[in-house]
């Protein structure tokens, strides 16, 4: 088991790639607060990870609102006695559109849930971390916020803050023994936000042309966005911090 005993917070863990990277840190041994705002769909993948054997239990939480992340940092250490790793995957898109046309409101929550989230989980789960002589935070930022793509502008805007963000933390809080990391994953169509981020429903001809700029010919997977997850919680990547990992079978080359 890599991750044996290890606590770890994922947030937007009720569904897609949070539900991948709760489910695989369990498997390996973690025991996990699932983390999302609809509790039907989070108490869901508590079921599943304690029917495969793993220990998991749920916490609603708004990840853009400060008493609401201090509870699910609270959570962690009242049920489990501590905190190693905080897994930042809660995201949103405003719809593809030109630039001009999206609306202030959704500028506003995209950058408060891919953004704002961060700064909260800093706020909250550092001084935990600090306290037990480091911790780690996994950031899940997206290949928008290196290579943008048209009609997503704000939105590619807030997963380049979430990696710029996460480099300097990571150069700020080395010395505190706290590893900062994220991961870039390329689109994937089955994730609950993909016809919003492609501009309507995934048809043929919308999968056909977001699979051509990706050279290893499919799309990422919540598995796959999980597997490196694995690695960055893990002892494994104890050296490793400020780093961004892409998955994305090439996209961003």
């Amino acid at each position: 088991m890599r991750l044996a005993n290890k606590v770890i917070i994922v947030t937007g863990a009720g569904g897609g790639i949070g539900e991948g990277i709760a489910k695989r840190l369990a498997a390996e041994g973690a025991k996990v607060v699932v983390n999302d705002i609809h509790t039907a769909h989070g108490e869901k993948v508590v079921g599943e990870i304690v029917a495969a054997g793993g220990t998991a239990s749920f916490f609603a939480a708004d990840v853009t609102k400060t008493d609401d992340v201090k509870g699910l940092v609270d959570t962690a250490l009242k049920r489990y006695g501590r905190l190693d790793v905080m897994v930042n995957n809660a995201g949103w898109t405003h719809r593809n559109r030109p630039a001009l046309e999206v609306p202030e409101a959704e500028f506003d929550k995209c950058f408060d849930v891919n953004v704002k989230s961060i700064y909260l989980a800093t706020i909250h789960a550092v001084p935990v971390f600090r306290a037990a002589g480091g911790g780690s935070f996994i950031n899940i930022a997206s290949t928008a916020g290196l290579r943008p793509r048209p009609g997503l502008t704000w939105y590619n805007a807030s997963k380049g803050a979430a990696i710029t963000v996460s480099k300097s933390l990571a150069a700020e809080l080395g010395p505190d023994n706290i590893r900062v990391n994220c991961l870039n994953p390329v689109f994937n169509p089955d994730t609950g936000l993909s016809a919003e981020f492609a501009g309507g429903p995934v048809d043929e001809a919308r999968r056909a042309k977001f699979l051509a700029t990706i050279p290893l010919g499919r799309f990422s997977t919540a598995l796959d966005v999980a597997n490196a997850a694995l690695y960055l919680a893990s002892d494994e990547a104890a050296f490793i911090s400020g780093v961004c990992i892409e998955v994305d079978g090439a996209r961003c080359v």
